[in-house]
């Protein structure tokens, strides 16, 4: 039986109020060393659904588990169906304004670093450098025998040839890159597996269920001592992969900055959460500090 991660936060407090003043978050990047860190709400201006905001997946949608995947070669088959349809359309997506601003402040110095807890490689596509993948990217794969990586649009060309005429139709695309399908339409799909070991193949990212790599936690500890604040951008932090990084700003007497539409469970260790649509609070913000953020022209082809 598919059990359903525990993904859902209720507040249990009453919560400072959202603002619609992005002033404190111009004021914090205008003296530097600010520590982005990101979640799903940054990408949804860019047709990926987050998970819990107003018409998010998780109402539709139970994310693949780390246990399932590896245990069961049918909940494998499934995943592999849906994520090969969704990568048609997740792979096309491309930066939005609030990735755009963000990669401007980082041209302009005023940032200490870049943690992301999404999987679509959209801060790097804006122009963003060093940006850490907090949960890993949907543009690698890696053989759960081997170890080795390739890259996603490797494995798009072989399952198309494995699965001539896949053509269904998605009820929708889910911010982990899986496309709703039903058991019908997954069918008898065909999985391939790794070209070296014949190793099981999964997606270079962290499941539900699955423990971010320590090494890569304590490095992005590291930034955030080392940042003068920290900067949500569009993540509820309901998952403590996120929470971890706001509590121990907060206990080093860091400000906390949140824009995020909805209430988060980081709300009670901010300074200030600015309840508007990203990318018109960072446009605005950039604005208000004298930084173009229009470079469409400079986004990068992703692979």
């Amino acid at each position: 039986m598919r059990m359903r991660p525990t993904l859902s936060w209720t507040p249990t407090e009453d919560l400072p109020p959202g603002t619609t003043d992005p002033g404190p978050v111009a004021d914090a990047l205008s003296t530097g060393g600010v520590l982005v860190l990101s979640g799903a709400g940054i990408s949804t201006e860019s047709g990926i659904p987050d998970y819990r905001g107003e018409g998010g997946s998780l109402g539709r949608h139970t994310p693949m588990t780390y246990q399932e995947f590896t245990a069961d070669a049918q909940a494998r088959r499934r995943y592999w169906a849906r994520s090969h349809l969704g990568w048609r359309t997740f792979g096309r997506a491309r930066p939005n304004a609030g990735h755009r601003a963000v990669a401007a402040f980082g041209r302009h110095g005023l940032l200490s670093g870049v943690i992301t807890q999404n999987v679509d490689g959209l801060h790097q596509a804006a122009g963003s450098e060093g940006v850490v993948e907090l949960h890993g990217s949907l543009s690698r794969v890696v053989c759960l025998s081997c170890g080795a990586l390739s890259p996603r649009g490797e494995l798009a060309r072989r399952l198309e040839e494995a699965n001539a005429g896949f053509e269904p139709v998605a009820a929708g695309i889910n911010p982990d890159g899986d496309a709703d399908l039903t058991d019908e339409q997954v069918g008898d799909f065909r999985v391939v597996p790794c070209t070296v070991c014949g190793g099981v193949l999964k997606p270079d990212v962290v499941f539900f269920g699955e423990a971010v790599p320590p090494q890569r936690v304590e490095y992005c500890r590291t930034l955030v001592r080392n940042a003068a604040s920290l900067l949500v951008l569009g993540s509820s932090l309901t998952v403590m992969s996120g929470l971890r990084f706001v509590r121990q700003a907060a206990r080093a007497g860091k400000p906390v900055l949140i824009v995020n539409r909805d209430p988060t469970r980081g709300d009670r260790h901010a300074l200030t959460r600015v309840a508007l649509p990203l990318g018109a609070a960072l446009t605005t913000v950039a604005g208000r500090l004298g930084i173009p953020v229009d470079g469409r022209a400079a986004d990068r082809v992703r692979r």
